[in-house]
């Protein structure tokens, strides 16, 4: 290769024409493969793709094979464009998952993420990852890119701000799900974030190499986001000139800009900053995912290489289907007094669909283009038929007062309201990527009290990318819901739960605050100062892992063996779960511990097992988690090491992390 050559696959196109290598670009895909959408991602053609609820959507479905499935469609979907002859366009690179934590509700990414909780992260991170690239031991279906590293969790001046926090939490909580991504995922890409850690640019910060690839072993693609080598000059102040900063870039380990670098880069070689051979060094990460992916090799030994004949897998029925089941699961039940769902359609004559989400499918900054989309009124609809009247309103109360029931479809609009400009949103509690929000409330609670006040048989909807302090709703009406926005199968999965077709079972994967007095200031990111579940002050409106079902559930004899273990060892924990309802429904049983007697400070309550298991009325199983003692462990910074205590642990078991039903405490030792 020349030094032209080489300087040509620092951007996010490794090819080289001269040599017929032919590699891939870059794609988004945070759920379900961009090739159109709001922000256009300049495809050629826009091409339709099966799309599912946000990030935090799918992760509020608490199951894990369902991500994993979402996963392995997206990879398949990129690898049939890329490939297809009536298409040949995109990449098989995906920027995807969002492994960023969601420490704050006020957020203006946190639709992209999974939650606050650093293991649940961590394995939806695991799943999506597996599906995505498949399960050939050689070669992978599409390449996963996880965004951003590292801890950039606040959207305003984010291309200056610092996030500031110990070693420790860098070890426990934020590097958590981008490590389990790579060593137990297998993930080989990841994007560096804009922010400064420690006062460090992450763009340049010793951890790109010291940590990820020393310790964790990532020896593929580091990108940088959009224009952040050049952020190192203009907005951080961190490096003289472009040339100093493309220097330092990739001696960081970045082999990938996604910026107007190579002036700068020809510039930093010219001054003898960088040589040819630094080049080379990270020019070996972006083509082992090259190498990976199959692109060097023929055909006929890449088992993905057939993928792009036959029809177009969004239009299949596995598709579809599968899109409506994520979205039915992700769906979180938060209130239901006095049995108000699922209503019942034999005894229902009118029903008022009244709100600005009720008619309208609305598709976030990187969602792509559907090749269908069914709004919440039309899958009320379709549930109904001509056998019940729907009246629809976007903001008149009034049709609810002479119907049966008012269902109200409220929330947030994904990119900050109706076309705004970038960086732009319309009320204060709007949020999205640039724009972090500044209220919690709802604005539109005010329509949910003039409906209720119409009709006191009132049912909320809320379709939102994060929680809302909808305080007077959860004291006031009967029944509330919490979906996600942008999936195809919106309308019709919400119908599903409403009537009953679906028993809902989604549990909340961030802690929903009562107000804004309830959390720290935002660039504080010492989360043990009252944020997320493991350290919150006061009591939440919504605790993390919180959702109901149509069904009840017991739980019984939990057995932990064995009751004192060695500190290589490991925990069983078993327990008996009953639906003890009339419906079939399912529950997310969920495994917390606390430390009772540790040398530091440790979390409240942290989450360390959890599965989502189908039940028929009456019946019973057991459910079982593994616990290795390594869990338990805490990042001794004197060491520089994880280190098991001796210490006296509680195990609880329940439905969520407010939910405990039953308790047990176990012997840890030190060896």
């Amino acid at each position: 290769m020349t030094l032209d050559e080489k300087i040509a696959c620092l951007g996010t196109d490794p090819s080289v024409p001269r040599l017929g290598i032919r590699g891939s670009r870059h794609v988004e895909g945070i759920h379900g493969l961009a090739q159109g959408g709001p922000a256009n991602w300049r495809p050629p053609r826009i091409i339709p793709t099966t799309i599912f609820p946000q990030g935090i959507g799918m992760a509020e479905t608490w199951d894990v094979d369902m991500l994993r499935q979402a996963g392995e469609i997206e990879g398949y979907e990129a690898r049939y464009i890329f490939q297809s002859p009536n298409y040949h366009q995109g990449g098989i690179v995906i920027r995807s998952p969002n492994a960023d934590l969601g420490r704050d509700p006020r957020w203006g990414r946190t639709e992209e993420c999974y939650g606050e909780d650093p293991f649940l992260n961590g394995t939806m991170v695991v799943a999506f990852v597996k599906g995505m690239q498949g399960d050939d031991p050689k070669y992978w279906r599409a390449a996963a890119l996880m965004k951003h590293f590292l801890a950039n969790s606040n959207e305003n001046d984010r291309d200056k701000t610092s996030s500031n926090f110990d070693e420790r939490l860098f070890r426990e909580y934020y590097s958590v799900p981008f490590r389990m991504g790579i060593v137990e995922g297998g993930s080989r890409a990841f994007m560096a974030s804009y922010n400064e850690m420690n006062n460090v640019p992450m763009t340049i910060n010793p951890v790109l190499k010291d940590v990820t690839r020393k310790e964790w072993g990532h020896d593929g693609i580091i990108c940088t986001d959009a224009g952040a080598m050049r952020n190192l000059v203009t907005s951080q102040k961190y490096s003289p000139d472009f040339e100093s900063a493309a220097a330092a870039s990739i001696k960081a380990g970045i082999g990938q800009f996604l910026d107007n670098y190579r002036e700068a880069v020809y510039g930093a070689v010219k001054r003898g900053l960088l040589t040819e051979k630094d080049i080379d060094e990270v020019l070996k990460t972006n083509f082992r995912v090259m190498i990976k992916l199959g692109l060097l090799d023929p055909p006929a030994m890449v088992p993905y290489a057939q993928i792009g004949s036959g029809p177009e897998p969004w239009l299949s029925e596995k598709h579809k289907s599968f899109a409506r089941l994520i979205t039915q699961k992700s769906i979180v039940l938060l209130k239901n007094s006095n049995y108000t769902l699922p209503l019942d359609r034999t005894k229902i004559k009118s029903i008022a669909v009244i709100g600005p989400r009720a008619n309208e499918l609305l598709l976030d900054w990187y969602s792509g283009s559907p090749p269908y989309a069914v709004t919440p009124l039309a899958g009320i609809r379709n549930k109904l038929g001509n056998t019940v009247t729907v009246n629809y309103s976007a903001g008149d109360a009034e049709v609810a007062r002479n119907a049966d029931v008012a269902v109200v479809c409220v929330g947030n609009h994904p990119n900050g309201g109706e076309n705004m400009p970038w960086a732009k949103v319309s009320v204060p509690s709007e949020g999205r990527e640039a724009v972090d929000r500044e209220s919690l409330t709802l604005e539109q609670e005010e329509l949910i009290k003039q409906v209720y006040r119409a009709n006191p048989r009132t049912i909320v909807v809320l379709i939102s990318s994060f929680p809302y302090a909808i305080n007077w709703s959860q004291q006031s009406v009967p029944a509330i819901l919490h979906m996600t926005h942008s999936s195809q199968e919106e309308g019709n999965a919400l119908a599903d739960v409403l009537f009953g077709d679906y028993n809902p079972a989604g549990r909340l994967v961030q802690t929903w605050p009562r107000s804004l007095d309830q959390l720290p200031p935002m660039m504080d990111y010492d989360i043990r100062h009252g944020r997320t579940y493991m350290y919150f002050k006061g009591e939440p409106l919504y605790p993390f892992g919180y959702g109901l079902s149509y069904a009840t559930f017991a739980y019984s004899n939990l057995r932990v063996t064995p009751g004192a273990v060695p500190g290589k060892g490991s925990i069983t924990v078993t327990v008996d779960v009953k639906n003890t309802g009339t419906r079939s429904g399912e529950e997310v049983v969920q495994m917390y511990v606390k430390h009772l007697n540790s040398s530091v400070e440790r979390p409240l309550l942290e989450l360390k097992g959890f599965t989502r298991i189908p039940l028929a009325p009456g019946q019973k199983t057991k459910v079982t988690f593994s616990l290795p003692a390594n869990r338990l462990a805490y990042w001794n910074v004197t060491a520089h090491r994880y280190e098991i205590e001796h210490d006296r642990v509680e195990i609880a078991v329940g439905g969520s992390s407010a939910d405990l039903r039953l308790k047990k405490i176990i012997q840890v030792t030190a060896r």
